[in-house]
């Protein structure tokens, strides 16, 4: 066993039997590396990812890869959910030095961190034209002997190429006209057969999907709507979504949704949870909150610890075999069923004796007319069957930033639905996150197993505000805005960049690392710094805290010259100001006796955004002496009430 087995991440813990000397990322192994002249060899993926696992059975576990680079590299591995920090670093030198990126990533450096080699997935030999991992090794081996300096004038110079700073080749746009380019950008990618954007693999990005029906309701084209809506039902047709045991995979390997990535991740079940809450909310199809309830289902039961937190990820892999857990054969549905039933189901989910997965089926519903919800029993069995048949991992570490986004999804529920059980699996992982992942008002990124990871990074404290805020929203309690009103001082405090703007990845207090990255870019999931442009924004409107709006004003033109250069790769953050010009309801109450409260707050849950007033204040008093309720929507407010009809 190496030293990967005191770690906290199940992804480090899987590479602790390797013949590999694995060192997790710390200064023993940097210092190591200095003493002995070596390079360092970095490998970065995640446990649920299947091309990692391949790649550790190719070589990690081999003797002679092994060999190789014990004998010439420090090796460190690193879980890039917990340190999100250095795969966003050595994820732009791998884009910047191959024009491509993914996990696993694999990069070489020197002992001061800055890389000379990257790349991402290599098999143990050439194969098909990519070299092998020992063709590498054994390369770079020899060249840092003869040519160490040429490896170090290369790592300096790619460094300080990350390190510069890259001024917009766009015009300046204002937020209007971004909104515009980006929805003509989704306009033209629409799949208009199967839904989604652009060609195989599709992945949900389930923000597009929010900023297409934000800009249909501020009164954009009919035809943002319809786009979401295709994409909602397909996909939920698809075998992307789990027919039998519920939840969604992380993308789909062609254009029909149909044969998954089967990975299930935390965010992408959120993120999609949140979209078909909203697509319900705007059109009222039963569908959505039927898909909705699915992945509340799932998320209970697969996904949540005993004290309320969410589990990260489900594997790819079961013993070994990528889909196993989720592919089908007609004759084993027909065992479980009974012929008459299994027969049924067959025909109803796309079930076959040629299979659409190497040999075996995916259940789906793409060839049907429309969705056919009759078989909830048989369901159930062939769950409750599918347990038996084999294992599947479950990373179970729990994850700040996405936590906070299955909080504020079962929020954005509970006011789609009415309904209050996601309300309460919301304030118990919001327990969770104040019990165990928070100290002294600062945010840590993970913990499992009763040890916690690194401090929190801006993701983390940007989702975790966004989720008490949402959580304020669909039931206003004071103490959800006071608490997201202090993590956003923490924030600016840590996080925000003074002089031209901006949030970095890591705060001030973080280990300092060759490059302090700003993420802007939503991509499978929305990036701190657009999440908290919507942050601001709101509490700009609940709060007469001057320095939200001030530094609203100084992180809105970094964030409109970072979305000039893509647009439609800036969703959340268009979806922020459409959230900004159209900010929904808001209702201010002047209460005449405080004890009127409570039965305010239960009255006006999910009604809007809630102030309450216990004394009147400049712009809003009593009326004839009674409580008073000021109502303003989207620009225009109504004269003060003391009966309010919602």
């Amino acid at each position: 066993m190496n030293r990967l087995q005191y770690e906290t991440s199940p992804y480090l813990n899987q590479h602790a039997s390797n013949p590999v000397d694995w060192y997790p990322w710390g200064s023993e192994a940097f210092q190591k590396a200095d003493v002995e002249d070596k390079p360092v060899f970095l490998s970065v993926g995640y446990s649920t990812c299947h091309w990692c696992h391949v790649m550790a059975h190719e070589s990690f576990e081999d003797a002679q890869v092994a060999r190789l680079l014990n004998e010439n590299f420090v090796c460190v591995k690193v879980d890039k959910e917990e340190r999100p920090d250095i795969d966003s670093i050595y994820m732009s030198a791998c884009m910047a030095l191959t024009g491509s990126g993914g996990w696993p990533m694999t990069i070489i450096m020197d002992h001061t961190g800055k890389p000379f080699f990257a790349g991402t997935y290599f098999p143990k030999t050439r194969r098909y034209g990519t070299p092998g991992l020992i063709d590498v090794l054994e390369a770079v081996s020899q060249k840092w002997k003869k040519e160490k300096r040429a490896l170090l004038d290369s790592a300096g110079q790619i460094t300080a190429y990350l390190n510069t700073p890259r001024a917009s080749k766009k015009a300046p746009a204002s937020a209007d006209v971004l909104c515009e380019q980006a929805a003509s950008y989704f306009e033209a990618t629409f799949d208009p057969q199967y839904g989604g954007f652009g060609r195989a693999p599709k992945f949900p990005c389930p923000h597009n999907l929010l900023f297409l029906l934000a800009l249909y309701e501020a009164g954009g084209n009919d035809s943002y709507r319809l786009m979401t809506e295709k994409t909602l039902e397909q996909m939920a047709r698809g075998g992307i979504f789990d027919h039998i045991g519920f939840g969604f995979s992380r993308y789909s390997t062609d254009e029909q949704w149909l044969i998954p990535h089967f990975e299930k991740m935390l965010y992408d079940n959120a993120l999609l949870l949140m979209a078909y809450a909203k697509a319900y909310l705007v059109t009222g199809n039963p569908q959505y909150r039927n898909i909705a309830e699915k992945i509340v289902i799932y998320l209970k039961r697969e996904m949540t610890n005993q004290d309320g937190g969410f589990y990260a990820a489900q594997d790819a892999d079961s013993n070994g075999v990528e889909g196993k857990y989720y592919a089908w054969m007609p004759d084993e549905v027909i065992a479980v069923l009974g012929e008459h039933e299994g027969a049924a189901f067959n025909k109803a989910y796309g079930i076959t004796s040629v299979g659409n997965f190497e040999g075996k089926s995916i259940p789906n519903q793409i060839h049907l007319p429309k969705p056919d919800e009759s078989f909830s029993e048989e369901v159930a069995k062939l769950y409750e069957y599918r347990k038996t048949r084999t294992t599947l991992h479950r990373d179970d570490k729990i994850l700040t930033a996405w936590n906070a986004l299955i909080i504020a999804a079962l929020a954005d529920c509970a006011v789609a639905f009415g309904d209050h059980q996601h309300l309460d699996m919301a304030k118990r992982a919001i327990e969770f996150i104040e019990a165990k992942l928070c100290e002294n008002g600062r945010l840590f990124a993970s913990w499992r197993n009763g040890r916690r990871s690194e401090s929190g990074f801006l993701d983390d404290y940007a989702f975790t505000i966004y989720a008490l805020l949402r959580m304020y929203y669909a039931s206003p309690d004071e103490e959800y805005l006071s608490r997201a009103k202090a993590l956003a001082h923490q924030t600016i405090a840590d996080f925000f960049d003074n002089e031209i703007g901006g949030f970095y990845l890591y705060g001030n207090t973080g280990e300092e690392l060759i490059l302090r990255p700003k993420e802007s870019y939503d991509g499978a999931i929305p990036s701190g710094n657009s999440v908290m442009a919507m942050n601001l924004i709101w509490l700009s409107l609940l709060t007469a805290d001057r320095e939200f709006e001030a530094t609203l004003d100084r992180h809105l033109p970094f964030m409109n010259a970072q979305a000039a250069e893509v647009p439609g790769g800036h969703s959340f953050y268009l979806y922020s100001q459409l959230q900004r010009e159209f900010p929904g309801r808001k209702i201010t109450v002047v209460l005449s006796d405080s004890l009127e409260r409570e039965s305010v707050k239960r009255r006006l849950q999910g009604k809007g955004w809630v102030v309450i007033l216990d004394d009147e204040k400049e712009g809003y008093r009593l009326k004839d002496g009674k409580t008073t309720f000021y109502v303003c929507e989207n620009q225009a407010c109504l004269p003060p009430v003391n009966e309010l009809i919602v």
